[in-house]
């Protein structure tokens, strides 16, 4: 509203949102802003979680990994997506040979003292 035109410090960004939101019937704030901008880069696959870490000035990465709620479309798509590879047989983990037991896999002696069994 007034001339010349200059950078907005934040109370007078504060004030034009205000004058906004009277107009507007509205209410929101500058740190809606800041948290639609922290939801928006960190859902982006091409911007480190660390780069939202610092743009947002956090100290700790816990704090911004708030931001990575998933929307509930991905999520149910990511599921969808999952059982149709089981369904057609595709497989993203690597396959374990069956005649020797897998690093992953249980210790038989392991398993009998956790199920009891060869116990009296």
């Amino acid at each position: 509203m007034r001339r010349p035109f200059r950078e907005l410090g934040y109370h007078a960004a504060y004030r034009m949102f205000n004058r906004a939101n009277a107009a507007l019937g509205a209410n929101w704030s500058l740190h809606d802003l800041r948290h639609t901008a922290a939801y928006r880069m960190a859902r982006d696959p091409d911007m480190l979680l660390t780069d939202v870490q610092w743009v947002l000035g956090h100290a700790h990465l816990s704090t911004t990994q708030l931001y990575l709620t998933p929307l509930t479309e991905d999520v149910i798509a990511d599921v969808l997506a999952h059982h149709a590879r089981r369904s057609a047989g595709v497989s993203t983990t690597a396959t374990v040979s069956t005649d020797e037991p897998s690093a992953l896999s249980y210790r038989p002696e392991s398993l009998n003292v956790l199920f009891g069994e060869g116990t009296a």
